[in-house]
């Protein structure tokens, strides 16, 4: 009997899946003109931006128009978010009364693939009125923007991953990846923090993340501690009635001495372990994070030890316990 044909093809040669490996290939030829070209004649450009941003009184306005626009859009949120104060002005808008939002001290980021539409003409001839520098990101240093900026990014050309060579694929990549680019050497330049960004992004997973550790701790009485030479049958009883399958070992000083979790007891579970001293059981030198470290620190130990609690640390005293389930609760984890 004859085998029946496949209703659907086999993925790596369906002419949708073929379609897409194109798009990401004209994608990446694109990223990869741009990276030659910084190693080249972009260079000089791209440092004179960023000193150009970095130095401004004001505030990074980004414009652009169509599919640039949106790229604009994202490029003035990620600035804005990584230390550098910027908003987003429509081009076409700046016209109708948008222009008052932009002064002196400011500079001017316009992202044109041509660099001839006609809607940034009236911002170009207003930063040259009140000599605001101009930026140009664009692929034609000889169009009407790239004239007029003072700084040009001049982009590879590229063919768009658009059969017709028509809807911009290609281009608009491009121009998001010198955005990022940008701000990404800015946030280094400025040595711009985790927590400096946490005060932009305190929202989402992105903010869970950067939250501190005091913030999601269990402190005080919540925190299970008994001292060494404690007999094991005094440990468990406190074990049992912090609910966080462990405790803490302290010494003569007040200082982390080990820690005991469910995981101690069944690795060295024995006849006589109620009557054994916490010392024989616990686990010394226990993981440790510091009341001040962020969240996103604690689940790279959490993972990397691949264990479920931390405990907090103030000058080697204990002064928290982070377990798992407390970052997860903070949609950390």
């Amino acid at each position: 009997m004859p085998k029946s044909k496949p209703l659907i093809e086999p993925p790596a040669r369906h002419t949708d899946v073929q379609s897409a490996l194109r798009t990401l290939e004209a994608g990446s030829n694109g990223i990869a003109a741009i990276a030659a070209a910084l190693q080249g004649p972009l260079a000089p450009a791209f440092v004179s931006a960023v000193e150009l941003i970095r130095k401004a009184k004001g505030r990074a306005i980004i414009t652009g128009l169509g599919k640039s626009g949106h790229v604009a859009r994202k490029f003035a949120a990620t600035l804005a978010s990584t230390g550098t104060p910027a908003f987003f002005v429509h081009a076409a808008e700046a016209g109708h009364g948008d222009l008052g939002m932009i002064t002196a001290d400011d500079v001017i980021i316009a992202l044109s693939w041509s660099g001839e539409q006609p809607e940034l003409k009236t911002l170009i001839n207003y930063a040259k009125r009140f000599t605001i520098p101009m930026i140009a990101v664009t692929s034609n240093a000889q169009s009407s923007l790239g004239s007029a900026a003072g700084t040009v990014l001049e982009l590879p050309k590229a063919r768009e991953a658009c059969p017709h060579n028509l809807a911009p694929t290609t281009s608009t990549l491009m121009q998001a990846a010198i955005g990022d680019a940008l701000a990404i050497a800015l946030l280094e330049s400025r040595g711009f923090t985790a927590l400096e960004f946490a005060n932009f992004h305190p929202g989402g997973k992105l903010g869970a993340m950067l939250k501190h550790i005091s913030d999601l701790m269990r402190s005080g009485d919540a925190v299970p501690l008994k001292p060494v030479g404690t007999v094991m049958s005094d440990a468990l009883v406190e074990m049992s009635a912090k609910g966080l399958g462990c405790v803490v070992i302290v010494d003569s000083s007040g200082h982390v001495a080990g820690i005991i979790t469910d995981g101690d007891l069944r690795r060295k579970m024995r006849p006589d372990l109620q009557t054994a001293s916490v010392d024989e059981i616990m686990t010394a030198s226990p993981k440790t994070v510091r009341s001040d470290a962020l969240a996103s620190e604690a689940l790279e130990i959490l993972n990397s030890a691949q264990i479920t609690t931390l405990v907090v640390t103030d000058a080697g005293k204990p002064v928290g316990i982070l377990h798992m389930h407390d970052l997860l609760r903070a949609g950390v984890a």
